[in-house]
């Protein structure tokens, strides 16, 4: 079974510098449709596009619905700037579908993109430190200094052990997953993960993906704490979850204010990295006072 908002399930793959959001299910990548139009046409109003074309070709609206060989589009959970929304998705073969009706010169080097890419999913399957490699040289395209990566793939190691005790322990769906996750940051630094997103100006991107250094090694402590409370008092049910979260949190909120008293400044940063210039490494801009 798939875990709800698991961090390894939803991924951000780059198409000539655009980014395309994915998600496992069943084992398989489900792409965002409208990532995709975006990608092929730079359409300012990709969903828009969609609907044209699906007027425009009987043929393509009844593979949407999933006529024939093609299986249909699910509507998959991913932050947006709205918080966590439904999205329609299309696996590669409903995909290859699409690009046939949309006249664009990058219709083939996608094609052959979008074949790399769900070739990959089959080696991870086979090889899960493959999508740990890959996350890696994603970041590194990106401009991420190699220190800062190394932290963010403990961390996400870390995250994928919190949510595997959560699965087990009861929690079941994406507003539970949301629940505890929150419960742990506001124990850590006194804010929601919405909150966090708005000190750090973020929309739809990944808050972890714009935290420090610091801030991501508080993250780390605070979910491996509770990891180990749950294992410790073999807690089952979300409220007791909760209350693990909960003290996980604070473990971490302790030692961030311990940081603070000696630092003589705030861990928490304004800072993100939106603005990282392609192929030129740059710390985090954090906004002076």
């Amino acid at each position: 079974m798939n875990k709800p908002d698991g961090n390894h399930q939803d991924r951000m793959a780059l198409f000539q510098k655009r980014e395309i959001r994915r998600k496992v299910h069943n084992n398989e990548w489900w792409f965002v449709i409208t990532d995709i139009i975006a990608a092929l046409t730079d359409s300012a109003n990709p969903s828009g596009y969609f609907r044209d074309m699906r007027r425009r070709d009987p043929s393509l609206a009844e593979a949407f619905q999933g006529g024939g060989q093609f299986a249909p589009p699910l509507a998959l959970e991913f932050a947006t700037a709205g918080g966590r929304q439904k999205i329609q998705c299309w696996n590669t073969e409903g995909l290859f579908r699409l690009i046939q009706s949309i006249p664009s010169p990058k219709a083939e080097p996608f094609k052959r993109w979008l074949a790399r890419v769900g070739k990959e999913r089959i080696d991870e399957i086979e090889n899960p430190e493959l999508a740990m490699a890959r996350m890696q040289e994603l970041y590194e395209k990106k401009g991420y200094p190699k220190e800062w990566i190394d932290k963010r793939l403990r961390g996400i190691a870390v995250r994928q052990d919190l949510t595997d005790e959560w699965q087990n322990r009861g929690a079941r769906t994406t507003v539970d997953y949301a629940i505890l996750t929150n419960e742990i940051m506001q124990g850590t630094f006194g804010l929601t993960v919405d909150d966090y997103k708005q000190v750090k100006d973020l929309q739809r991107e990944n808050l972890r993906d714009h935290m420090t250094d610091i801030e991501l090694i508080l993250t780390m402590l605070a979910e491996a704490t509770t990891t180990e409370l749950h294992r410790d008092r073999d807690s089952h049910g979300m409220k007791p979850l909760k209350k693990d979260a909960q003290d996980g949190g604070a473990v971490a909120g302790r030692t961030r204010k311990d940081i603070e008293a000696q630092t003589g400044k705030p861990v928490i940063s304004e800072g993100n990295y939106k603005k990282l210039s392609t192929g030129k490494t740059k710390r985090l801009k954090v906004e002076e006072d």
